[in-house]
């Protein structure tokens, strides 16, 4: 793989030609950013933008006037390699708030099914397709369990998906007999080569047993079926090293940056 050319692709595909992600989401262009608006739970936020320094802190102002007279909060999702460089200097000085650095990962399927041959699940646990609220109620009994974080807004969002572009998500839970154990989701961009991962989680408990790894693997066994090319993962310090051992590499940061009215 590439990693320049992936990148690229990935800013072209995934950013600048960004897709709606839910129902009632609209994507915009407005001079040289892209942003989602979105229903109250649904993502709403920019996700590219190509400024330099004469007009970046006029983009700025300019999106929080949209969002905000919306009553709507909402993110911009910073990449490492954004210009100007001191983007994210400009958008605290703005008033937005960064939240953790991450790490862009992206994966080719190929090399990632040889490296998820290794991957099983621990005895007694199984992946069960969510399909209906009572799975995304599951799902959303992991996140908060492992991420110590409300899941309301998944509750809202997953199922509206699920019922409306079933075709666009696929939801999965970890279930040791009857208790939820670990949960995640992948979201393909219909006309692209990539899916992406999100929301991969595992309880305390659980931790350390394979369970994550195996879910990363059950969600590109399935891209593999839809004909995707490259999964994609923001990864957190903790499952970075078990995605490298997957097979993904790397691609740069991006850091969230929260605007609160």
């Amino acid at each position: 793989m590439d990693p320049a050319a992936v990148l690229a692709l990935f800013d072209r595909d995934l950013r600048e030609g960004a897709r709606p992600d839910g129902p009632g989401a609209r994507v915009e262009r407005t001079g040289r950013v892209v942003r989602q608006t979105a229903p109250r739970h649904g993502w709403n936020g920019v996700v590219w933008s190509a400024l330099d320094d004469t007009d970046a802190d006029a983009a700025i102002a300019g999106q929080i006037a949209h969002f905000t007279g919306l009553g709507r909060g909402f993110e911009w999702k910073l990449y490492g390699h954004d210009l100007p460089v001191d983007l994210g200097q400009r958008l605290v000085a703005s008033g937005f708030t960064p939240g953790p650095e991450e790490t862009l990962m992206v994966g080719e399927i190929g090399e990632l099914l040889l490296g998820a041959r290794q991957a099983a699940l621990p005895e007694g646990v199984r992946v069960v397709p969510v399909t209906d609220r009572a799975g995304v109620d599951l799902m959303a009994e992991v996140h908060e369990k492992a991420f110590h974080a409300d899941a309301s807004w998944l509750r809202h969002r997953l199922p509206a998906r699920l019922a409306a572009e079933p075709d666009t998500v696929v939801a999965v839970v970890a279930l040791a007999g009857r208790e939820p154990v670990g949960a995640a989701r992948m979201e393909l961009v219909p006309g692209t080569r990539f899916a992406g991962l999100w929301g991969g989680g595992t309880v305390e408990a659980w931790r350390g047993r394979g369970v994550y790894r195996a879910l990363v693997a059950h969600r590109a066994r399935v891209a593999a079926e839809r004909g995707c090319r490259y999964l994609q993962v923001d990864a957190s310090g903790q499952s970075r090293p078990v995605l490298e051992r997957l097979g993904f590499v790397p691609l740069g940061t991006t850091t969230p940056y929260a605007y609160v009215p």
